[in-house]
């Protein structure tokens, strides 16, 4: 077959599937806006949006606009690759940001499937579920309505969807909702798994402290820290966890951007904030800074030591997208406090895989991580079982890149 895979930060979450396909000996090409490294067999093209957005166009319709941008600079990207002769059998998107809008129009009798991340919902979901940063906008509901025109403006064009978990398949409408098939990204479990020998070297203002797993470790990692995934309340329950653990080290892997929601406010002198300063200073004076370190984004094998090195791991979310971390974490044997929200309950199962905890009570969290930290044979039970668990259902190469290449195939029979 011809396969189109587009998204704009190519290969997001088709890092393995378009290799894969290529290898197969279909002939794989990706449409991108962002840069990108050489991809194995995947022919790359990169294109770029011109134009401003929001003149002239209504609050509600802002995003909509930047997405019909976005996908009229794919189609003129598309017209280009059929002047050049490239008829796509199978066409794979991430709709997110409008690029696959137009494609059918240049291609009608390709196939198209397209990746559901998340459908907005105006309530039971992320909006509205933090009430500390809850919106003062009356118009949310109108607001997101516009935001998902963009998804359903695919529904009747798309032959078929797949979605990483259950519930973020669950958010999107019938009749597409049947359509979507629900398989998970993929974990290479071969590469991320326990290693007794791991270590890790963090900077202190003493020096370099290596850390092993001879230490009581506690870590946290998002890519941004910020509220959507529960910074705020994992710096509550710090105090309480390093009174009550004197030789405890917590390591934070992430940056100081923001990923999800909304920037933080400026400070009183106007100046712009973090989301990380913010909230280290509600603390700062009840923590003994000289064991948190922060580490800031840091790359992937230095991530996956961090995880092996752990003691008890904490994974904090709204009801949102599920980060590929708590994934990782449960494939290095951790043994992983996280919050009691959708989508995590799908891989954290209580007392088995890990232990779930109310996202709004850092207290109930801080006892949580403080008796694990007091039980190695309770961490030793539940890192086995979330390992085991994650090597059934989330495996790249037994379960997850397998079906992914047989729904691609699929979309040809749809």
């Amino acid at each position: 077959m011809n396969i189109l895979f587009v998204h704009q930060n190519f290969p997001g979450q088709f890092k393995h599937l378009a290799p894969a396909m290529a290898s197969q000996g279909h002939r794989v090409v990706a449409l991108h806006i962002n840069a990108c490294p050489p991809v194995p067999g995947v022919e790359l093209v990169r294109y770029a949006v011109t134009g401003r957005t929001g003149q002239g166009t209504h609050r509600w319709l802002a995003d909509l606009d930047t997405k019909t941008l976005r996908g009229e600079a794919t189609w003129q990207a598309a017209m280009k690759l059929r002047e050049q002769g490239f008829v796509p059998d199978v066409i794979v998107a991430h709709p997110g940001w409008g690029e696959s809008l137009f494609l059918l129009q240049v291609w009608p009798q390709a196939r198209l499937g397209i990746y559901c991340e998340f459908f907005y919902q105006h309530q039971g979901a992320d909006v509205g579920f933090d009430p500390e940063f809850g919106n003062p906008d009356t118009d949310n509901a109108c607001r997101l309505q516009m935001k998902n025109a963009n998804y359903e403006l695919h529904f009747a064009r798309a032959h078929a969807g797949i979605a990483p978990t259950h519930w973020q398949a669950s958010l999107f409408p019938e009749p597409f909702t049947s359509r979507i098939s629900v398989i998970h990204d993929g974990i290479c479990t071969d590469l991320v798994k326990p290693d007794a020998k791991a270590s890790i070297r963090v900077q202190t203002q003493q020096g370099v402290l290596q850390l092993d797993r001879s230490n009581e470790v506690i870590t946290f990692i998002n890519r941004n820290l910020e509220p959507y995934r529960g910074y705020h309340q994992f710096m509550r329950a710090l105090p309480a966890i390093l009174k009550a653990r004197p030789l405890a080290r917590v390591v934070i892997i992430g940056g100081n951007e923001v990923s999800y929601g909304a920037a933080p406010p400026p400070g009183p002198d106007g100046k712009a904030r973090t989301w990380r300063d913010i909230f280290l200073n509600e603390v700062k004076d009840e923590l003994d800074l000289s064991r948190v370190h922060f580490v800031g984004k840091v790359p992937y094998a230095d991530f996956l030591r961090v995880l092996q090195v752990s003691t008890v791991h904490v994974y904090l979310t709204y009801p949102f997208v599920l980060s590929w971390s708590l994934l990782e974490a449960m494939s290095a044997g951790c043994a992983i406090v996280a919050s009691n929200t959708a989508p995590v309950r799908e891989a954290i199962r209580h007392g088995e895989t890990g232990q779930l905890v109310d996202f709004f009570d850092p207290a109930a969290l801080a006892q949580q991580v403080i008796d694990l930290c007091k039980n190695p044979a309770e961490r030793a039970r539940l890192g086995a079982q979330a390992r085991s668990f994650a090597v059934e259902h989330y495996d790249l190469e037994t379960r997850c890149l397998p079906g992914q290449m047989a729904w691609v195939e699929g979309l040809t029979r749809n």
